[in-house]
């Protein structure tokens, strides 16, 4: 079902200060990732506390990356951003990528923080079985299947990842920014 046209984009009048309607800046295929934990034994955070804690160190790592190879300082690993959120179970994140290729080698490289979290994530896991679940989501998006919206200039999601455009730039309806460009 398609939504009713945003307001139009055009410059708000002097006296209306609203920020505008965006969408999210031009990308090629991407791939978001879900990924979180669900704590089953809130009263051990001994044992849940390392895998929510690896969690911040692999984002921050990242985040350097991204900035680094951003100033031609470092091979960019196709990290493009992402966003924290609190669930009913337990936190999750979803991130951004250029293509599986690059969240794959993230996932494998040695010399990252990822390795080692899931390798004392599985020494734990079969220690104490079902104490902390961890979870993952893997979607590859071609860019004619991505539609956003961020009203009154809201700059989160892929928008916050890769920057954002002014909203009637890709048309005034869900169904017309959707599709082929």
């Amino acid at each position: 079902m398609d939504h009713p046209a945003a307001p139009d984009d055009r410059p708000a009048a002097s006296t209306d200060r609203r920020p505008p309607n965006l969408t999210h800046a031009e990308v090629d295929d991407l791939v978001v990732f879900h990924i979180g934990m669900t704590i089953r034994a809130p009263w051990r955070p001994d044992l849940w506390g390392p895998v929510a804690a690896a969690m911040p160190r692999m984002l921050a790592e990242l985040h350097r990356n991204r900035a680094a190879a951003t100033r031609g300082e470092a091979e960019d690993l196709g990290f493009l951003g992402a966003d924290t959120l609190i669930g009913a179970k337990g936190p999750w994140v979803v991130q951004y990528w250029r293509s599986t290729e690059h969240l794959y080698a993230y996932a494998r490289m040695s010399s990252a923080e990822h390795l080692p979290a899931w390798k004392a994530f599985n020494k734990a896991a079969r220690t104490h079985p079902g104490a902390v679940g961890i979870w993952h989501e893997t979607y590859a998006v071609p860019a004619d299947g991505i539609e956003t919206f961020y009203g009154n200039g809201a700059r989160v999601g892929l928008a916050k990842a890769v920057g954002s455009a002014p909203l009637a730039s890709r048309g005034r309806t869900a169904a017309q920014r959707l599709g082929p460009r």
